[in-house]
């Protein structure tokens, strides 16, 4: 079965991760994944770090001549910035007087620092937020973009873009096929489809950043191509839906996920709601719409998944909120580490990723994942056996 890990702290080294399960014989394109993590550091609103930060990943496991071997895959990203956090992040160095001068005491709203402090008995809230920060992202995306590398061997295409940012919504009334989002989101730094909304979110992302705020909004994930029977009824922990829902709440900053009209369905009618069942002799069964985004029973159904995450804004504000010391209990200014006015952009492209992972996972799960050939064999002739149905 197909697993991850990551390790490595915001400031630290690098970044680690190991991703077990992959199929042997999958060529992997490391350009690919580099592209994935450019993309992830782009986008209008983002901060600082990413002037210093130019991800590139290093396979040095599970990998030769470029395919995959069916071990542990093990990748690694060098976090230049640690070049000016040396002694204060280094793993060995003991504490002193000089490399804790970045100690953290004052909690930020909204961010895991007051709480992981509480629960990890960590008195330098360094300690939490140097795990905490989106910073493990990077990983993510690089393991996520190898999944979607499988993915496409089997077919299926997945593309994540920005919703809404902010109160401004950005969105087609039609969803185009894949092939052209990925034309209209390249023609703006935002990820948006909707060209005409950019001159409005610039300003938005400009007045927050302007008053030391930050921003939040939603993105939205398509996977074209999925066969049906993805995930199972009988049981709850089984449901492929719930499953991936439980994945991009794992995202940093992630509030709330659903799927298709997702929450505005509950306010339709149920003949407004369900997919209407047609079957075609060529090319199966179908359904007339997609308003439930692509699942039925916590089942693909063979439509489109249509995936939809909320962000919150950042907590980290550079006009900071109240906050209490947590050595001295004064009433002080949370504190304030860089950041950015917002990261939606990044947050989608973040959110395809881990995605793309669940599919994956429950892609070798279903079928055998042990040898690439023989998976994609057993997924052609599963469905043939769905359209003969």
């Amino acid at each position: 079965m197909l697993f991850y890990m990551t390790a490595g702290e915001s400031h630290g080294p690098q970044l680690t991760g190991i991703i077990n399960g992959l199929p042997a014989g999958l060529e992997i394109d490391v350009a690919q994944i580099n592209a994935a993590l450019t993309a992830r550091q782009g986008g209008y609103g983002r901060g600082n770090r990413q002037k210093i930060e130019h991800d590139q990943v290093k396979i040095v496991g599970g990998l030769r001549h470029s395919v995959t071997l069916g071990s542990p895959l093990a990748l690694t990203i060098l976090n230049k910035d640690f070049a000016h956090w040396q002694d204060n992040m280094d793993p060995l160095q003991p504490a002193n007087e000089r490399n804790t001068l970045r100690q953290v005491t004052r909690p930020r709203p909204g961010h895991a620092d007051l709480v992981g402090g509480m629960k990890y008995r960590q008195r330098d809230l360094r300690n939490v937020l140097e795990r905490s920060s989106a910073r493990e992202t990077a990983m993510r995306v690089a393991i996520g973009n190898i999944c979607q590398q499988l993915l496409a061997q089997l077919d299926i295409d997945i593309v994540g873009y920005v919703q809404q940012v902010g109160n401004v919504n950005a969105s087609l009334e039609e969803l185009p096929p894949i092939t052209i989002m990925r034309d209209l989101l390249s023609q703006n730094d935002l990820r948006i489809l909707d060209q005409t909304k950019v001159e409005e979110i610039h300003e938005l992302i400009d007045t927050a950043k302007k008053d030391g705020d930050t921003v939040g909004g939603v993105v939205r994930v398509v996977v074209e191509n999925v066969p049906a029977g993805l995930g199972s009824y009988t049981s709850w922990d089984t449901k492929l839906d719930a499953k991936l829902a439980g994945a991009v709440m794992g995202v940093n900053a992630i509030k709330g996920v659903s799927f298709g009209q997702g929450f505005a369905g509950s306010q339709q009618l149920g003949s407004q709601v369900m997919d209407a069942i047609c079957y075609d002799q060529n090319k199966g069964w179908g359904r007339l719409s997609n308003h439930l985004g692509g699942f039925e029973g916590g089942m693909t159904n063979g439509q489109s998944l249509v995936i939809n995450a909320a962000m919150k804004p950042l907590p980290t504000l550079y006009r900071a909120l109240p906050s209490v010391n947590i050595l001295t209990k004064e009433v002080q200014k949370a504190n304030v580490e860089r950041s950015d006015t917002t990261a939606i952009v990044p947050a989608s492209i973040v959110v395809a990723s881990v995605v793309a992972i669940e599919l994956a996972q429950i892609i070798t799960e279903t079928f055998d994942g042990s040898n690439m050939t023989r998976l994609k064999e057993q997924v052609a002739a599963y469905r043939q056996e769905l359209q003969e149905y």
